[in-house]
């Protein structure tokens, strides 16, 4: 991939963000205080329109809490390849604006061949977070929180997500990269 993309794909391998969330994503949407991504909207296409709302479901609007061996990858990500204010785009495509899913493939199918991976999609990323994140030990409702998933209404109003399991689920989750 392209180093202006990398972090592009890490976020959604390791955060299980949706395409729409992180191509909407914004400098102020990351607080490197609380290492937390701060998921308020959503773009998608329709006839040829970008229309930017919110995410796919309530749920949807969250905190997501950034890996610890992410946050420098997305600091230098920012320090290299983001424009100066707070509601510029992280990922923005070659000629501004938000980046389509066509010029996003572009690299991407070429990136899954050469790691010998054709089978693989762009929303398998966002299920390999899942499952990353399940094999942490997080509760189903740390990570229906985590993947913005809004399921099992009735179930949701007696549990909720703490922030400490998703804060756990990131620590996991760096030990897991740095063991590989």
């Amino acid at each position: 991939m392209p180093e202006r993309l990398q972090a592009m794909v890490l976020l959604a391998a390791w955060c299980a963000l949706r395409f729409g969330e992180l191509t909407e994503l914004r400098r102020s949407d990351i607080d490197f205080k609380a290492d937390e991504i701060k998921v308020r909207r959503a773009v998608v296409r329709s006839g040829g329109e970008v229309i930017i709302g919110t995410p796919k479901s309530d749920a949807g609007i969250r905190e997501v809490s950034i890996p610890p061996h992410l946050v420098p990858v997305l600091k230098m990500h920012i320090d290299k390849h983001v424009a100066f204010g707070r509601d510029v785009l992280l990922f923005p495509g070659v000629g501004g604006g938000h980046l389509a899913p066509s010029s996003l493939y572009g690299h991407f199918y070429p990136a899954r061949e050469a790691a010998g991976r054709e089978d693989l999609r762009w929303h398998d990323l966002r299920h390999t977070g899942a499952v990353l994140a399940t094999a942490t030990g997080a509760s189903l409702v740390d990570l229906m929180a985590r993947l913005g998933h809004s399921t099992s209404a009735a179930a949701m109003r007696y549990q909720h997500a703490s922030r400490s399991g998703d804060r756990e689920i990131t620590r996991l989750l760096s030990v897991m990269a740095q063991s590989q």
